[in-house]
């Protein structure tokens, strides 16, 4: 599997220095969208590479340090529910990626974006439909991405403890509406997405 990952990239360094591209927190009702961009060392393969939505939390959380340690550069970017609110959903995304890429400390040559558009950025990509099961560099970005998020939302957990956090991470679960219902909308939550639902 990692092998598969791994030769899909090949083709693509054809190109130059690759870099891969993923966001996790697109869907919760609150904190941040997070994104992560990596470049990987294909002399210094990783294994298990794999869709972060396919890991275990326990996999997702090993591969997370090894990601840092064996990648040639990475970089990783939070784009709050202020921004969010903001630009909306999308272009935030597409903020938090141009951010990631542009805040490596190696500049790459070719950027694959997991999904099917683009940010605006200033070399060349292309997005990889599903790019975290098929890429190994999305794949590595889709966990940096998970794994920063969920962490960053354990820590919003103990500050707002009444809204479980830790639990759902934000997902709109029914539970996490029932407390919502309960405790009312604090600063971390993303309004726009809320309005629909009468919150705000």
């Amino acid at each position: 599997m990692t092998e598969d990952l791994y030769a899909f990239d090949e083709v693509f360094r054809a190109n130059g220095v690759l870099c891969g591209v993923d966001e996790a927190g697109r869907g919760p009702l609150c904190g941040p969208v997070c994104v992560a961009a990596v470049i990987l060392d294909p002399a210094n393969p990783i294994e298990g590479l794999n869709d972060s939505k396919k890991l275990s939390e326990k996999k997702r959380e090993a591969l997370f340090p090894e990601i840092k340690q064996k990648a040639l550069a990475y970089h990783v970017v939070m784009v709050g529910p202020e921004t969010i609110d903001e630009l909306n959903i999308l272009r935030a995304t597409m903020l938090g990626m141009k951010q990631a890429v542009e805040g490596l400390s190696i500049r790459p040559e070719y950027v694959l974006i997991d999904g099917n558009r683009c940010p605006d950025l200033s070399v060349a990509c292309e997005a990889v439909v599903k790019g975290d099961a098929k890429s190994a560099s999305i794949s590595a970005a889709s966990i940096l991405a998970k794994v920063s998020r969920d962490h960053y939302m354990e820590k919003l957990a103990q500050e707002y403890p009444q809204y479980q956090l830790q639990k759902h991470k934000g997902y709109p679960t029914k539970e996490h509406y029932a407390l919502l219902n309960q405790y009312g909308v604090a600063p971390i939550y993303r309004k726009s997405f809320l309005k629909k639902r009468g919150y705000v």
